[in-house]
């Protein structure tokens, strides 16, 4: 047939796939998972989750929600001495600080996209280097590798 090929190509693996920006990898379930190892492994899971959290925020429906979200994000990740305090500058964490009163779906939009560009520049190039996404990589690889025999 024209046009064709006659070598078995396997399709593109899913890890694969996430390599090519953050974005992928984030809304990928199992990229997700690995990536979270993976910054577990580097004792900085905290920015995945808070940027897991700040999308979650950004989903809000109700005024009181929204109120009671913020408040546990602010706690958990951006005040001082914060359980998982995330590293940002200064001058975002004080406007957030004046804001928590009356928060809006924005508030934690300017983190957020620190945190966002931390791990994108950071994180994720070391990520797609570590042993973690190399193993998953293969274990797709060999998953979906099939061989070609047409005269048998």
């Amino acid at each position: 047939v024209k046009g064709r090929c006659c070598f078995y190509r396997s399709p593109t693996t899913e890890s694969t796939v996430w390599s090519e920006n953050m974005d992928t990898l984030l809304t990928n379930q199992a990229g997700l998972d690995a990536f979270r190892t993976f910054l577990k492994s580097e004792f900085s899971e905290e920015n995945v989750e808070f940027w897991l959290a700040c999308e979650d925020f950004k989903k809000t429906e109700s005024a009181e929600k929204m109120a009671s979200k913020a408040k546990m994000i602010y706690s958990e990740f951006i005040e001082a001495d914060a359980p998982k305090e995330v590293n940002i500058d200064f001058s975002t964490r004080d406007l957030i600080s004046k804001n928590i009163a009356e928060p809006t779906l924005k508030c934690f939009d300017e983190a957020q996209k620190l945190i966002y560009s931390l791990m994108a520049k950071d994180s994720f190039p070391r990520f797609l280097k570590s042993e973690i996404y190399k193993k998953l990589v293969n274990s797709q690889q060999v998953g979906n590798h099939k061989k070609w025999l047409p005269f048998f």
